[in-house]
């Protein structure tokens, strides 16, 4: 969209102000130009574009793409590549991660236990309410009153739950088990 710088200084009067801009200050502040014709247009082409709404009186607000994300293109992680930029898609981190919203809910991780799948503390996971756990699944469970995040793991001996680090016990259940939540994506800020 060729709107991209524009629509930016949108997103960041929002971040500053904690509002939407009004049609006036998109025209004089962030277009400047003279033609409220112009803004009106360049304002419906945002809404078109899933990136603005409107409520009742035409007041600008927010939408979930407005939060989105620009998904610029690929890396290589192997041998060394030409770098291409170009714009593939805009997304919300939401809806990239949260497949269902009521349901899911964030945890921040403290201990070692699932260090070599990745999960280190102080990540923060995100997890899944309802879902019913497969083998290998990585799980938030209660067991015999106690809370874990581990593998899970049924076979002919029952339900165990498995650490991602040698330095920990796997985990049987002596009275109770009870599968709280599914991990569905870690979170990490460096």
């Amino acid at each position: 969209m060729n709107n991209d710088i524009p629509f930016e200084k949108i997103r960041r009067f929002f971040d500053e102000k904690k509002r939407m801009p009004t049609y006036r200050e998109i025209r004089d502040s962030i277009l400047r130009t003279a033609s409220m014709k112009q803004t009106k247009h360049f304002v419906d082409t945002l809404v078109e574009d899933g990136l603005l709404g409107r409520d009742k009186t035409g007041k600008l607000l927010p939408t979930e793409g407005f939060f989105g994300v620009r998904k610029l293109g690929y890396v290589e992680a192997g041998f060394p590549s030409p770098a291409e930029e170009e714009l593939l898609d805009t997304m919300t981190l939401d809806e990239w991660l949260i497949g269902n919203r009521e349901a899911t809910f964030m945890l921040e991780v403290k201990g070692e236990s699932m260090r070599d799948a990745g999960i280190r503390p102080g990540d923060t996971v995100l997890v899944e309410r309802g879902r019913e756990p497969k083998d290998g699944d990585i799980v938030v469970a209660e067991v015999d009153h106690k809370w874990t995040m581990k593998y899970y793991k049924k076979d002919r001996q029952g339900i165990s739950l498995i650490p991602a680090n040698p330095a920990f016990k796997i985990i049987r259940p002596k009275e109770e088990l009870r599968i709280e939540a599914i991990v569905t994506a870690v979170i990490r800020k460096y």
